[in-house]
Formats: C-alpha cells, structure tokens, sequence
C-alpha cells in the first residue's frame, strides 16, 4: 500500500487546480547532461528539492548540472500548505551524508551549490549542527565551490542557527514565502517574525555574507503587502531577492488566487530594487535556487559596484 504524502491534507476540501496561462511554460531539454546529473543524484542515493517540490525548472536546472540538494531525508516535520514536500515522521539522520553530497558536487564539478532540508522541528537544534558537517565536508573537498544554504527557521531552537555561520558558506537564504496576514493558512507552523529575526541576526553576525530570501506570489496577497515584506526584508538587510508564481500542486493544496501577469513582476523588480536590494530576480518560474550560480556572480558585481559608489557604507 503506497503511504500518502500529505495525510494531513486528505480531508481537505478539492480545490480545482486552474489552467496555466501561457506564459507559464518550463523549458523542456533533451540533454545527455540532464541524465548525467539524474545518474549522479541516483548513485548517490541524494535526495533533490528539484524532485520533491516537484520544481518547473528541473530539466533546465539539471541540463545544466544546477541540481539543489535537501539534506536531512525526504520528509518534513511541518505541513505548509503550499508544499509538495512529503509530511510526516522522518528517519534517523544519515551519517555518511556529507560525503555523499561531497562527492556528488566534484563528480558534478559545481561552481556553486545550493544545500537546502526539510525541517526537521524533531532534533534538538532542528538539524543545524548537520547542515554544518554537510557544508564543512563540501568546502573540505570542493575548496573553489561556493556554497548557498536555504535553511528552515530553526523555531523554537534557540541559536543552533549559530552552528550554520561557523561554516565558510557563501549565500544565507531563508524563505519567508508569504506576507503575514496568510501565515496561519498557508505556513501554519512557521512565524512570520521569527523568520525576519532570523535573517537580521545572520547579517548581524556575518555582515560579509550574501542574505536572500523569497516570496510566493498568487495566494491572495495585495500588491500593499507585498511591498510591505519588501521593506520588513531591507529592515535585516536582505541582500537578494526572489519573487515568483505560486503554482498549486495538487487539488489538495492551497488554493491558487489568481497567475500574475509577467507585466507585474517587472513591477515588483522594480520597487524592490528601489528599496536597495542588492539584486532581484522576478519572473513567473522564479524559484530561489533558479539562476543560484549566475546570480551569485551578479551578487558579487553589485556588491562591488555598490562600495564603488558608496566606499563608507
């Protein structure tokens, strides 16, 4: 008998999934590196947030050998109602994980990793001190890698988050995913303010590293709202920015309000980058490790144009 994904969205009432508009259409790619990539993942028995978010971008990303690994199992401790991400109790931890995912990115010869979990609200300091062994391991063995973690929030958990800073990563990214008045619906077991706390004290305590963080758009949400979590992100300092489609996953999940027009984004990119992100990436099929490798690039410039311009700050 095949175990249900999302036991707790079972009794959910059907939402009718509505058709995507034209303007949302992933890259389809017949590529031997696609398959390079898939054979690497598999051989290493790696688990893939490309694979368990069910992501539009995945034959693009691993066409390219752009592939974001989830450390930690394939099951999530929380039940986001956005999110394809299996729910339920998750396995012990694997020890050999870090090597795996090591040897993984050398095989791939990866300029730039993105290393994300599940949440893992079930340990002790909610998976932080693996994330470490994870990155410390990659840096180890791939030293000209640069390496981009997307953390869960680390409710509850004191500052394990710490344990993630003693590494030599490179991008700190922590989704905030909605504005606050959709929290409770959409992100029940997370807290809107504990995820702006958590991205301010990253940059308080490791100014020199990249922060990022992203938003769904599509669920109900104003425009006003938008640009509120905008100015929330610049008040800890975000660096960078992802905006993108919500897309519903199953009938099951959150219903989707409405497709915003590609027209929009380039709105929202433009008020972003009003604000003083560093960089914003706003498009329809935006998701926040799309682009991880030539954004971080464009990260770095602006970075350097912007203490060109301002030496003092």
């Amino acid at each position: 008998m095949t175990k249900t994904r999302h036991p707790e969205k079972v009794k959910n009432t059907p939402n009718p999934i509505k058709k995507k508009p034209d303007w949302i259409r992933s890259k389809i790619v017949d590529s031997k590196i696609f398959f390079q990539t898939k054979q690497v993942i598999n051989k290493n028995n790696l688990v893939t947030v490309c694979q368990e978010a069910n992501c539009p971008n995945i034959t693009e990303c691993w066409s390219k050998k752009h592939a974001t690994f989830m450390i930690m199992g394939d099951t999530c401790t929380r039940a986001c109602a956005f999110c394809d991400v299996k729910t339920g109790k998750p396995g012990a931890l694997d020890p050999l994980e870090a090597f795996k995912i090591s040897n993984a990115v050398k095989e791939l010869n990866l300029n730039h990793v993105v290393i994300t979990s599940v949440d893992r609200d079930d340990l002790s300091d909610g998976g932080a001190n693996h994330f470490k062994q994870v990155v410390t391991e990659v840096k180890k063995n791939n030293p000209k890698t640069t390496v981009e973690v997307l953390t869960p929030d680390f409710l509850r958990k004191g500052n394990s988050y710490e344990k993630v800073l003693e590494t030599d990563i490179d991008v700190f990214n922590h989704n905030i995913e909605t504005v606050p008045r959709l929290y409770l619906k959409v992100r029940p077991g997370s807290r809107y303010f504990a995820s702006i706390d958590l991205l301010k004290s990253v940059k308080e305590k490791k100014p020199n590293i990249f922060t990022k963080s992203g938003i769904m758009v599509g669920l109900g949400e104003t425009k006003d709202e938008i640009i509120q979590v905008m100015d929330d992100l610049r008040t800890a300092n975000v660096d960078f920015l992802t905006i993108g489609q919500y897309l519903q996953p199953s009938t099951k999940h959150f219903p989707l309000f409405r497709y915003l027009h590609p027209y929009e984004f380039n709105e929202l990119k433009d008020i972003a980058i009003s604000k003083g992100f560093l960089l914003v990436s706003s498009t329809p099929l935006t998701r926040s490790s799309y682009h991880a490798d030539d954004d971080f690039k464009k990260l770095k410039d602006a970075r350097i144009k912007k203490l060109e311009c301002h030496p003092h700050q």
